[in-house]
This record gives structure tokens, sequence and C-alpha cells, in this order.
């Protein structure tokens, strides 16, 4: 009897066919900085072309969907990426900035049919996100790379 894989996690992956867009928030970049470089460390594992990654940066988390737009807009990427921490701080500004930049990047998604993995970490604090930001990373280029494949068999 064969029983499904359960992880969640697909081994079969391979992206050396893909363009793929990242968008890197600067803030709190010592936090985005590691999520980028677990993000190009596992496309290249997942055989992604260093040539057909574009890897831009931008100021913070609000300013990222506009960024992505752009490169959507070009037509140019199979899926783009956004990077970014949103740390809680004291006032209303956080939930804000989280609920904003997530709601533009699915209406870019949905917009242009193209998949965004969203890796802007929104956490309570710096130690929860420095938790997260490797895996996450990680996560948002399997995201990319498996979509990216979907969509092309959708389409």
């Amino acid at each position: 009897m064969h029983l499904p894989d359960t992880s969640g996690t697909r081994t079969d992956l391979d992206g050396s066919s893909l363009r793929i867009g990242i968008v890197q928030a600067r803030f709190n970049p010592a936090i985005t900085q590691a999520l980028a470089n677990a993000c190009l460390s596992e496309l290249h594992a997942l055989n992604v072309e260093p040539s057909f990654i574009q890897h831009v940066q931008v100021p913070g988390a609000l300013e990222v969907p506009v960024a992505l737009a752009a490169m959507a807009t070009t037509g140019q990427f199979d899926a783009l990426i956004a990077l970014g921490c949103i740390i809680r701080g004291e006032t209303y500004h956080f939930e804000l900035v989280a609920n904003e930049s997530g709601a533009a990047i699915t209406r870019l998604a949905l917009d242009h049919q193209l998949p965004i993995a969203n890796a802007i970490l929104t956490t309570e604090n710096t130690a929860q996100a420095i938790a997260r930001q490797t895996d996450k990373g990680r996560d948002a280029a399997r995201v990319a790379v498996e979509m990216a494949l979907l969509m092309k068999t959708l389409t």
C-alpha cells in the first residue's frame, strides 16, 4: 500500500526553465537579508539559473507591492517572491502595514494570474522573526517554483 506524502514538501521541483523576480524590503535589514539568502540558496538548489533571477530591494513592506506590480506588468516572470519583515510595535502601524501589503500582494497575484510567494514576516518581536527567517526564505522559493510549474500546466 502506498501512503501519500503528508509532509507538504515536494521533492520533484525543477526550476531550471523558470524566471523568478524577488522584491526584498530593506526595513529590518538583518532579517530580510537572511530571508533573501535562504531564498536564493533554495532557488539555486531547485536549479533556477542565477541569470533568470532578478532581485531588487525597496525601503519597506508597503513598497514591495509597487515593485512586484512593475515586474508583473513586464510579463517576463514565471513567479515572484515578496520578502520583508514587519515587527509589532506600540502603535496601529503594524496592522496597517501588514494588512495593506498582504492585500496588495494577493490582488496582484490574482490580477496578473502570476504566483507570488508572500514571505513578508509579521511577528510580535525580533526573536520570532529570527526564528522564522531561514525557513520562510526557503519556503518562499519552493512555493514560487511549485506554483510556477503548476501554472504552466494550467494555461
